[in-house]
């Protein structure tokens, strides 16, 4: 999840509450006004928790396929200039999950798009390059297998669905624009759900034909938040969330002991 700079803590003009003289955004989505709390999960605010009137400028924010693929051209560039060898690229995060319980740590085989496709299709000049994006599925298993060590580690293999947008692109209703309803979101997740997928983010394809492309065994690990098939809004209470995000980089950390013989010493 990539990190938000907030906005400045500067005294709010006296014109900002007066709607004299001002064009405002508005969202084409009847279901807002229906919400109780609005929480902008990968902002990390919510209407009842930040003053968002006061929050409007001075952001930077970076995540989805195109600051990944930036960063994995440079990244991989770096480990040749490094003549780096045996190298295992792990992504690991946070996703929603689509009928798996919330808190369950999901092991991605296959990187698959909206369509259920196994590919990335990128723009290369004026051509649609399609590149496969099957991850290492002898790296998977031995992920899953080293997760069966961990006591109270709800782990699972499956596809993960990667899209180019948090809200529309993943079926959400509560975004700035819902062009569907309710029974089609579902249908749409139910049928994700019998292609094998069973979590959603928006970095995985790239990564996968990214490190596939290059040679480099790589997998996806990350805990599920909320259930799709259930709701769309993250609203686990913080203690809850402060439990399951390290899950993947625990079992990461296991993994890494485990391939240099330290299995048994004290973390």
């Amino acid at each position: 999840m990539a990190s938000i700079l907030p906005a400045s803590n500067k005294p709010m003009r006296s014109d900002q509450n007066t709607h004299v003289g001002k064009s405002f955004v508005h969202v084409k989505n009847p279901y807002l006004d229906s919400m109780d709390e609005d929480i902008l999960y990968c902002l990390d605010l919510g209407t009842k928790t930040h003053n968002l009137a006061a929050m409007f400028e001075d952001v930077k924010h970076g995540m989805g396929i195109p600051s990944i693929l930036i960063m994995l051209h440079e990244l991989i560039k770096l480990l040749h200039h490094a003549q780096s060898c045996d190298v295992i690229m792990i992504r690991v995060g946070t996703s929603g999950g689509i009928g798996v319980t919330q808190g369950s740590v999901v092991i991605t085989d296959t990187a698959v798009d909206s369509f259920f496709k196994p590919r990335f299709e990128q723009v290369v000049l004026d051509n649609v390059v399609t590149r496969s994006t099957e991850l290492d599925k002898e790296l998977a298993e031995e992920l899953f297998n080293c997760s069966r060590e961990i006591p109270n580690f709800p782990t699972l293999i499956g596809h993960r669905m990667c899209t180019y947008d948090f809200y529309e692109g993943q079926g959400r209703l509560d975004g700035a624009l819902c062009s569907f309803s309710r029974e089609k979101k579902v249908d749409y997740l139910k049928r994700a759900h019998i292609a094998a997928v069973r979590n959603i983010e928006m970095e995985s394809t790239v990564f996968a034909a990214m490190c596939r492309l290059c040679g480099l065994k790589a997998a996806a690990v990350c805990v599920t938040l909320l259930d799709r098939l259930e709701c769309d809004q993250i609203n686990l209470p913080h203690d809850i969330l402060v439990e399951y995000q390290p899950q993947p980089q625990l079992l990461i950390s296991n993994f890494i002991k485990q391939r240099l013989g330290l299995r048994d010493q004290p973390s």
